[in-house]
């Protein structure tokens, strides 16, 4: 248990938002409100007489943006960092090199309307916070994106060993995955270790409505498998990782031509839209133990019955070690309730899933 209030630095040029994000953090009984800047180079002087916590920090700002910042602030004295950003195209491009860089949460705001907006969005901004002072940063150079350049081809003696499957046997194969904070950069080490012929993958990562074209955008451009934002209706198809689009929950359905998505409204489930659970208990249903189920970083327990359910109706099971975790809250809750199989570090998640894929579960 923490012994004092996290404490909080606002570093945003609005008024308004460092007003409302004051309110709602204050409003908490285990945070504060440390400091406000309009600026990095003003945060930085505060920061000199009493080091926050958490940082919530704004993109675009004078005299220094918010990445040139959150760069510096991770070479130099690696804090937990919460990005409040506008949804925009540049706005969201900035967000995703900002994770990349090692911030840990995102937040959106809106270029107008943003008081009430923030008021309405007060209690993901608070979770948010929580979830940052609970991370354990990794080294900055581990956090850095890697250039955006073609990946050599693996070769057969990359893969692991076991018999192929036939294309029918591919298509009725599927892998979930559901990740929250520090799942950016968690999934991205995992789908770009993959090649083409690995079967469909359906993904959950927390994240607000907005953000998750982008960064299905990003990972397309990382990775050799495909990647998008799903769609109602979309087939899962082998090669093709689906992401859920942000506010709306992501369920699997099959008929005779194998398995396809449905992306659909609905109230929170675990504090979530989407929610892992609602994936997973979906695919139980549908893939029973021709599934593979892999819970990653992040804050709570979303997801952890419904990997349950996975490996009840037959499916292998992955949970994330504490060891590579930013968070190690969801891994943690499902090893907790018997839902892992297998227990493994950030950099092993691939080949377990490879090793899978190809008939050799690990």
């Amino acid at each position: 248990m923490r012994s004092r209030p996290i404490r909080v630095m606002i570093v945003d040029d609005s008024a308004i938002v460092r007003q409302v994000a004051s309110e709602a953090i204050n409003a908490q009984p285990d945070m504060t409100v440390l400091a406000t800047a309009v600026d990095p180079l003003f945060a930085i002087d505060k920061m000199r007489k009493e080091w926050p916590d958490v940082v919530v920090l704004d993109i675009e700002m004078p005299r220094m943006d918010g990445l040139t910042f959150l760069r510096k602030l991770m070479a130099e004295r690696p804090t937990p960092v919460v990005i409040c950003s506008t949804l925009v195209e540049s706005g969201a491009k900035a967000s995703f090199e900002a994770l990349s860089a090692g911030a840990v949460g995102l937040v959106t705001k809106p270029k107008f309307g943003l008081k009430q907006f923030l008021q309405d969005e007060s209690d993901s901004l608070v979770a948010a916070v929580r979830a940052a002072a609970s991370a354990r940063l990794r080294p900055a150079k581990a956090a850095r994106a890697p250039e955006v350049v073609p990946r050599p081809k693996l070769t057969l003696d990359d893969l692991p060993r076991g018999p192929r499957l036939a294309r029918n046997g591919e298509r009725s194969r599927i892998v979930a995955i559901g990740t929250s904070t520090g799942g950016t950069l968690a999934l991205e080490a995992v789908l770009t270790a993959l090649p083409e012929d690995v079967p469909g993958m359906v993904v959950v990562q927390h994240m607000p409505a907005g953000f998750t074209e982008m960064f299905a955008r990003r990972l397309n451009g990382l990775c050799r498998i495909q990647v998008r934002e799903a769609c109602h209706g979309d087939r899962v198809e082998p090669g093709l990782a689906l992401i859920a689009p942000g506010g709306r929950h992501m369920q699997v359905a099959r008929d005779a031509n194998g398995y396809f998505v449905g992306v659909v409204d609905g109230p929170l489930i675990n504090r979530h839209k989407p929610s892992v659970d609602v994936l997973f208990r979906s695919v139980a249903r549908v893939a029973g133990g021709n599934a593979l189920g892999i819970i990653m970083t992040g804050m709570g327990d979303d997801g952890a019955l419904g990997l349950k359910e996975m490996r009840e109706a037959g499916a292998a099971t992955i949970a994330e070690s504490e060891e590579t975790c930013v968070v190690f809250g969801m891994p943690r809750e499902a090893i907790l309730r018997g839902a892992a199989g297998s227990v493994l570090p950030l950099h092993d998640i691939s080949g377990g899933l490879l090793a899978w894929s190809h008939g050799r579960e690990g």
